[in-house]
This record gives C-alpha cells, structure tokens and sequence, in this order.
C-alpha cells in the first residue's frame, strides 16, 4: 500500500480528477486532499467535501495545514483534529518549529524545502518530535516541475539536512502536485529518496509504512480518549455464545429422552392390552382349569 498524504485541493475539478485517476494508476491506494491556511482561524470551520467521481481504488482523507510563524496561532489545535483526518504544520522560523516539535497536538511537520530555510536542523529538536509519534514530511513536487534550479538545489540540500538530523526515521515522503504532470511512482520516489541519502528500505517506508503510521495515529486521535482508550462495546452484556450452544445442547438431549422414555411406556401398553385381548389356547385353559380344581379340594 502506498500512500500520498499531501494532494493540494485543486480550483478545477476536472483537474483534480486528472490527478486522482493517475494517482490510482501508477499505484497509489490512499491519498489525503489537503488545503493550506494562515493567520487567524475562521469561527466556522468545516472540512471539506471529498469528490464523489474519484477512483473506487484511492481511500481519500481530508487534511489541513496551516503555516506558523507564531507560536500563539496555536490555541484551537485541539478543535481541527475532529474536522480533519490529518493536521499538519508548516513552520516559518526556528521558534514556530521548536514549538512544533515539543508542544503542539499535530500529525505532521511539513516543511517547504525548495526555499532556503532561516534554520537549521537540530537532532534534539526533531527528535523529540520524533519521539511524541510525530512525523516530518518531505515535499518532492516544488523542486522538480518548473520551479527553477535554485529550488530544486534547495530541495536537495535541505532534504539531505533533515535525514542527517533525523537519522533518517521518521519521514514521510508526499508529492504537494497540484496537476497529474508533478507526480511521480512510488519506486521512483524511493529511487528519489537514495539520492537524498535515505536508503532503499527506508525510502520505501516513507511512502508505505511511515505514511500508514500517521493515518493511524491520527484515526487514534479521533476516535479514541488521548489516543489511549477506545470504545469498542457501548455496554450492552451478551451472553457468551459457547454457554449458549451448551444449554440447548442440554435441553435437546432432554427432549430427545424424554421422548424415547413415552416411546417405551407407549410400548408397553400397547403389548399388556395387546395380551389381554388374545385368546386363551388349549394347554393354558387346560393348566388354569387343573389350578381351580386343586384350589377347591384344598378347601374344607
């Protein structure tokens, strides 16, 4: 399974179905559409629709990101996560990454790599997003259609920079096309990602397992308390189906007893009224006359 987490919301609808439809084709199952906001909040945010025209193949999730640059734009984290099936964050400067990294209720850090970056990468820093299950992203579609030469060295140099911070665990590589032309195959993303210096297992992790992890967690989220508890039973009690099978197991056998036991004394009957009624032969006539007579000799 390969994952596309980062499919920008396209204002032509039959472009974006372009791009679904070559998503599927080359191999992709679940893809997020993502739609990118900054400053302050609206009061009414609502996720947006999923197109009903897309491949059966390609599970859609929705995804939100939003650019930080201060760290007090933060506050209603906690209210985007039931709207959302993915909530990324895409810092500005240091100070709105490091916060990032050791405080916020996020999914994912996505960083715009093909411009040159005000920071540098720190190995406690990310670690310790690493560490609390968040995940950083690599974008490969700014560098590589059109942007220019400068930011396809940007990209390079700062993916390079990441993996050597991180180690190379976890990361996440997604596309951020906006038309079907920016998108390349899961292997020639993994091919993409040993030239940045991950190697060929990990690369492929990027886009498989890595990716599922964050869908994962992120359902967890959602659906259950602080992503420990989940409600799996409302509470209704059932009673147990083997101790079921075993009382009517019980109560057949009593019937089928039950049963053969009238069976028996239906049986019985039958043959006493059946000798009742039988006449009487010679010899038994013979032995019960000889009976009377000695029964009358013996009285005085």
């Amino acid at each position: 399974m390969f994952y596309d987490l980062n499919v920008p919301y396209a204002a032509d609808e039959a472009q974006l179905t372009n791009t679904l439809n070559f998503l599927a084709e080359v191999g992709y199952t679940t893809v997020a559409l993502s739609q990118t906001m900054s400053g302050k909040l609206p009061q009414n945010l609502t996720a947006p629709q999923l197109p009903s025209n897309a491949p059966k193949s390609l599970t859609l999730l929705t995804r939100l990101n939003l650019i930080l640059s201060d760290p007090s734009q933060s506050y209603r984290m906690a209210n985007l996560i039931p709207l959302f099936s993915i909530v990324a964050v895409r810092p500005t400067n240091e100070k709105s990454l490091l916060n990032a990294c050791t405080n916020l209720d996020c999914d994912l850090i996505s960083l715009d790599l093909s411009v040159r970056l005000p920071f540098h990468f720190k190995f406690k820093t990310v670690s310790s997003a690493i560490s609390r299950g968040i995940r950083f992203e690599i974008c490969y579609s700014p560098g590589i259609t059109g942007s220019g030469l400068e930011a396809r060295r940007n990209l390079i140099g700062n993916a390079m920079s990441l993996i050597r911070a991180t180690r190379g665990r976890g990361i996440i590589i997604s596309s951020e096309a906006k038309r079907a032309l920016a998108i390349r195959a899961p292997m020639d993303v993994v091919n993409l990602a040993c030239v940045w210096g991950l190697s060929s297992e990990r690369g492929k992790e990027a886009v498989c397992e890595e990716a599922r992890k964050v869908v994962a967690l992120s359902s967890l989220k959602r659906t259950s308390y602080r992503g420990v508890v989940d409600v799996v039973n409302g509470g209704e009690r059932q009673t147990p189906k083997k101790t079921e099978d075993a009382s009517k197991n019980k109560v057949e056998q009593r019937g089928a007893i039950d049963k053969s036991a009238e069976k028996l004394k239906r049986k019985a009957s039958l043959e006493s009224t059946q000798d009742d009624d039988k006449p009487l032969s010679k010899r038994e006539m013979k032995r019960r006359a000889k009976k009377a007579r000695l029964e009358a000799n013996s009285q005085p």
